[in-house]
């Protein structure tokens, strides 16, 4: 349900950041957090007017921050949906002593009601292209005699077209409308097809559906599913449809029963009467790293069995590589490929395969969002070794090459365009942010020059210098320009009892720091003085940071001394 929640809409506000204490922090840590700031913030310490405006907003939005994570009904809400799951219509309605469970179905709840309202303006559209393309002239011209071959190009024709679109129309929160349609073509010859379907969610342990169909090939269709939870592992569909035509009503039957056999794995039992009988059984099994299949069917006409496996890389690209063996009275057929994520929303595939006495083709696959296009092309009806290898090499080829030379190029280009428009929307809240951290930075100064003259006194934890966001360090990106803000004083005010502390949040959100560079990995590069020894650091955005980092060793001399792996 989070995700109900717009991106847009989520706060860059960190509480737990700003009060610099863990997620699991107890009320003590959260009171002894809001007492030292307060002691820094607070407007009456203050007699230049400026600064005094400028302490009593800080001291606001400290205090605004206790309020929520010293309530834990607020602090559950928060922790689960930041600071505009606060904010919910209706919210304000909820009996403050509910417990944080309560507190999350009752958001929910709104949450719910609140897509309610924005259900009558949402479709799904799906929609398939498939193209078929007869290429056997590519490799079977070559058992023809040489002399014919010369001075002739290849014939390679596209013999077959499906097209497929629907939509589903919400007409109120348990009933959806189903329009769909196709058009197909085979050889010159083809026809079309068009669909309605109503669908009535009952409970929620099932649905039902109602359909009609009108087609220029099959005739008019008139169709019943209905599909129920049986029990929390088990649940069923039942499929019944009559077929209009010229030769008469055509009835069928289908029946699914499926169980979940553990967690990952699923069992299938399927019947089907009418139109082309079959019994099939099949088990399913998924998980993180792999999805395997395995099924049999007995049926008119087609009786096999059937064994696929596929592997899936745990990449930002989300690679898989799959095989199958499919085995009947029609032949075998082994199928490979593989499939990756091009950009955000498209993903290409393509698969080989060989059969008897199917021959070899390459099929080949882009799902663009709900979009799916698809090409399959026939290369030969033989085993030809040659065949075999184009087309197996040619597509990794082809993939390749684009990939270096449009894929890469682009997405570098639309993540930079995209970067470009995130700090232009948040231009002004980055100028905001900014101005309260400098604000933030002058009232610590007083703080600060305390906190120094103590801390050298007993040769304790001095800040000397401390930058945040964006270093480059990698010589593939010099032409980057780095950008960093000075956090030495925010930094070293937070110092206590010769020891800096900072907790797992984003530190952009810390006393005195802001983000310097949206939407791009930051760092913590800290250059500190401990015991008259000067030492370095490096801390990514959201690692916690302990300073200083040191152990005890025994010298040479039996006495012990601290020492620092990180030491300069």
């Amino acid at each position: 349900m989070a995700s109900a929640l717009d991106d847009d809409e989520i706060s860059n506000d960190d509480y737990y950041s700003l009060l610099n204490v863990r997620r699991e922090a107890t009320q003590e840590e959260l009171k002894a957090a809001y007492r030292r700031l307060c002691m820094l913030y607070h407007p009456d310490k203050h007699r230049d007017p400026e600064l005094k405006r400028q302490a009593e907003a800080l001291f606001n939005l400290v205090h605004e921050a206790y309020e929520v994570l010293s309530e834990p009904q607020a602090r559950a809400i928060y922790d689960i949906y930041g600071k505009r799951g606060l904010d919910v219509d209706g919210w304000e309605v909820v009996e403050r002593k509910r417990s944080p469970a309560e507190i999350r179905e009752e958001y929910e709840r709104l949450q719910r009601e609140r897509e309610e309202r924005r259900l009558q303006q949402r479709t799904n559209p799906k929609g398939s292209i498939s193209v078929g393309i007869d290429a056997t002239d590519l490799f079977d011209r070559y058992e023809e005699d040489y002399e014919d071959m010369v001075g002739s190009v290849p014939h390679i024709e596209i013999n077959r077209m499906h097209i497929s679109q629907s939509i589903e129309a919400p007409l109120t929160t348990k009933d959806t409308a189903i329009l769909s349609g196709s058009l197909s073509t085979h050889n010159g010859n083809g026809g079309g097809t068009i669909n309605l379907a109503l669908r009535r969610v009952t409970s929620t342990k099932g649905w039902g559906e109602v359909e009609l169909g009108a087609g220029d090939t099959h005739g008019p269709l008139f169709g019943m599913k209905i599909f129920r939870n049986l029990t929390p592992r088990c649940f069923a569909t039942a499929q019944c449809g009559l077929q209009f035509s010229s030769r008469g009503v055509r009835p069928g039957v289908t029946t699914v029963l499926a169980r979940h056999l553990d967690k990952n794995t699923m069992g299938y039992l399927q019947w089907r009467w009418g139109i082309q009988s079959s019994m099939n059984t099949s088990v399913v099994r998924d998980t993180k790293s792999s999805h395997f299949t395995v099924a049999v069917q007995l049926g008119i006409p087609h009786t096999f069995m059937m064994m696929s496996y596929q592997y899936k890389f745990q990449d930002e690209d989300q690679t898989k590589i799959k095989g199958s063996v499919k085995s009947g009275f029609f032949g075998t057929v082994v199928e490979y490929g593989a499939e990756r994520k091009i950009s955000r929303h498209s993903v290409v595939g393509a698969t080989v395969s060989v059969g008897v006495p199917q021959g070899v083709s390459l099929k080949i696959k882009l799902n663009r969002a709900s979009q799916t296009y698809f090409f399959p092309i026939h290369l030969t009806d033989q085993l030809l070794p040659s065949a075999i290898f184009y087309a197996t090499v040619g597509p990794l080829v082809f993939y390749l090459a684009i990939q270096q030379l449009v894929i890469r190029p682009y997405v570098r280009a639309q993540k930079e365009q995209e970067l470009e428009k995130q700090r232009e929307s948040s231009a002004s809240n980055i100028a905001k942010k900014k101005q309260e951290a400098e604000a933030a930075v002058l009232l610590m100064q007083e703080s600060v020059r305390r906190i120094i003259e103590a801390e050298e006194s007993r040769m304790g934890l001095i800040i000397l210098n401390a930058w945040y966001g964006k270093f480059v360090t990698d010589n593939s990106r010099k032409h980057e320009r780095a950008k960093v803000i000075d956090v030495t004083v925010p930094l070293q005010c937070l110092v206590k009892d010769s020891k800096l502390i900072l907790t797992e949040a984003s530190k952009s959100g810390l006393p005195g720091f802001y983000d310097p560079c949206v939407g791009e990995e930051k760092s913590l590069k800290v250059l500190y003085q401990f015991r008259g020894v000067m030492h370095q650091v490096l801390s990514g955005d959201t690692e916690p940071l302990r300073i200083p980092n040191l152990v005890f060793v025994i010298d040479s001399d039996g006495e012990m001394k601290f020492h620092d792996p990180l030491r300069l």
